[in-house]
């Protein structure tokens, strides 16, 4: 198939895919695109390489984007590039978090003005508004099922909301200090708190009661999350450490140290194997869950990060900082792929969604941004 292609045809070839190719090149050249796919893997040895110049190439090619669905699968699995699709809002109130819900169909949203709401992707359109929490909502998540949404907020109260009604249906009350942070188990049925009283406390969801009090953090606990087989919690403190809990014993199995600052959020992996958190020291630093090894630190961010998302295969993070730009980050390599900035005054909050074909942002200029 290839015997009657020159040397000089076939290096002229490697050197579009190092230089990039004119987007009118496509229309002129006389081989299909297969064959300059067949000749890029060849020529190029690592994956590391073919990764920084396809998303190079397409970033040349950001404006005619029609011929990627001529890639093979294989390759184009190195092309997603996200870009900014929709303003979903632009309000006076700033935005502290976004969080979208298991099916990626909805996102929830906590709003400066002391209210939680909520959204429909498919027609950008708010669905409800929760109110009734006072003094700053910190966090909002859906429920498993995505039938329920839980806030915390500076009142010290965790409120839990039916998503169709609106209605408030329970409170969580127990905590000394702000309910920085809190998150739903896996089946749904418990719901962990990270609080500036320095603890951290497990609820029942069906009957509102407090199961159990984690205490050891010698700081403000501004973060927790289950792991996604339920079994062990992660927790994020002022005291730059990060607690890893087990959930029977309600015991701290583990301390990870190294953050020069404030941890300010954490986040399982899909496999739980890997811990990734953000901190005021402005790094995103990667653990080994097993060992409490610090992998990788991804250092860029030149201010305070204030959210970071494992995607769903965990091949990719994204952060947010108060530089106003969100980061998008190769676990393998910690580097960062791809820089967004669109956004005025601090980002807030980020997420992925469930497919990993989208991000959404938020900030305190009010905004709120999908990306894919």
């Amino acid at each position: 198939m290839f015997g009657n292609m020159s040397n000089k045809d076939a290096t002229s070839i490697k050197s579009k895919f190092h230089g990039g190719m004119h987007v009118n090149d496509k229309k002129k050249t006389a081989y299909p695109i297969y064959l300059y796919i067949y000749l890029f893997v060849v020529y190029l040895q690592t994956e590391a390489e073919i990764k920084m110049i396809m998303e190079n190439w397409l970033r040349l090619l950001s404006i005619n984007l029609g011929w990627i669905a001529d890639f093979n699968k294989i390759i184009a699995r190195y092309l997603k590039y996200f870009q900014l699709l929709k303003y979903l809002r632009k309000g006076s109130s700033s935005v502290k978090s976004v969080r979208f819900s298991c099916d990626g169909s909805k996102f929830v949203a906590s709003i400066n003005d002391d209210t939680v709401r909520i959204w429909d992707i498919a027609s950008e359109k708010e669905i409800q508004t929760l109110k009734g929490q006072f003094f700053g909502i910190y966090k909002a998540q859906f429920s498993p099922d995505g039938k329920l949404v839980i806030s915390c907020s500076a009142d010290r109260i965790i409120r839990l909301w039916n998503v169709n009604t609106g209605f408030e249906m329970k409170r969580f009350e127990g905590h000394f200090g702000y309910v920085r942070g809190v998150h739903f188990s896996p089946d749904g049925n418990s719901i962990v708190s990270a609080s500036n009283d320095k603890t951290i406390r497990l609820w029942n969801v069906q009957s509102g009661e407090e199961i159990q009090m984690l205490e050891g953090h010698l700081d403000n606990v501004t973060d927790v999350k289950f792991s996604n087989n339920g079994e062990i919690i992660a927790s994020a403190s002022s005291d730059c450490t990060i607690g890893i809990w087990d959930v029977k014993s309600s015991k701290r199995v583990k301390e990870l140290s190294g953050h020069l600052g404030e941890v300010i959020v954490v986040q399982f992996s899909p496999d739980d194997r890997t811990i990734i958190s953000c901190s005021a020291d402005k790094t995103v630093r990667l653990w080994d869950v097993q060992s409490g090894t610090n992998l990788q630190i991804l250092d860029g961010h030149t201010d305070v990060v204030n959210d970071v998302q494992f995607s769903s295969d965990a091949q990719t993070v994204v952060s947010c900082s108060k530089d106003k730009s969100v980061r998008i980050w190769d676990t393998k390599s910690g580097q960062a792929k791809q820089t967004l900035c669109e956004h005025f005054r601090s980002v807030t909050g980020v997420d992925f969604s469930p497919d990993g074909n989208s991000i959404i942002s938020c900030s305190l200029d009010g905004t709120i941004l999908l990306w894919g």
